[in-house]
This record gives structure tokens, sequence and C-alpha cells, in this order.
């Protein structure tokens, strides 16, 4: 899978809540954090729980792609995010970083 194959396969997989088929797009190794900031979360079972969380508190839970800049094994989306029909609703720059056809490292940049 290319770079951008990655990126959406998990963007569907986040957008259908389907857990393990997200998942399964992250090392176990993977690190989440702010842009120029803080880690978030730090292996597969904080990312796994943090989501399974997500997903229960926003079921209608969506992100709409905006657009997708693919440099090599990094991939930056822009994402317009609503966690329902009410909102609330929020812009993020996921700069995903691939290694052996998964995601090894996200940084979030939120509006």
């Amino acid at each position: 899978m290319t770079p951008d194959d990655i990126a959406q396969g998990q963007l569907d997989a986040y957008n259908d809540q389907d857990l393990d088929g997200y998942m399964a797009f992250f090392t176990e190794d993977c690190v989440v954090a702010d842009f120029n900031g803080a880690v978030t979360m730090r292996g597969a079972a904080e990312i796994r729980a943090r989501y399974a969380k997500t997903f229960a508190d926003f079921p209608k839970n969506h992100a709409r792609l905006v657009h997708r800049i693919v440099i090599g094994a990094k991939v930056i989306d822009h994402e317009d995010v609503v966690r329902g029909p009410e909102g609330p609703r929020f812009e993020v720059a996921a700069i995903y970083t691939m290694q052996d056809g998964k995601i090894a490292r996200v940084d979030f940049v939120k509006a």
C-alpha cells in the first residue's frame, strides 16, 4: 500500500467507527502528538482506548478530507471533523509518518 492508501484506509475505518480496522493501520509503538508539542498517546493500546471512547461518545462522528498532500512517507491531511449533527465541529491537520506500511507517528495541528 502507498502512504496515500494507508492514510485513506485509516480515515475510512475512522468514519466507519471500525476500531479494529482503524487500529490495523498503526504500528504497535505508534506515537500521537500535538504539533511541536507533547506526546498525547504512546502505543497501540493507548490509541485503541482513546478511539474506543471517542466512537462510543460520538456515534455520528465524521471526518471529511479537505485536502491531502503526500511527500514520500509523509501524508498531511486537512480534515473537517464533526462530532454529530449538532456539532461540535473543528478542523485539524494530521501529519502521518509511515513506516513499513503502517502509521508510526501522527502529529496534530488543531484549530
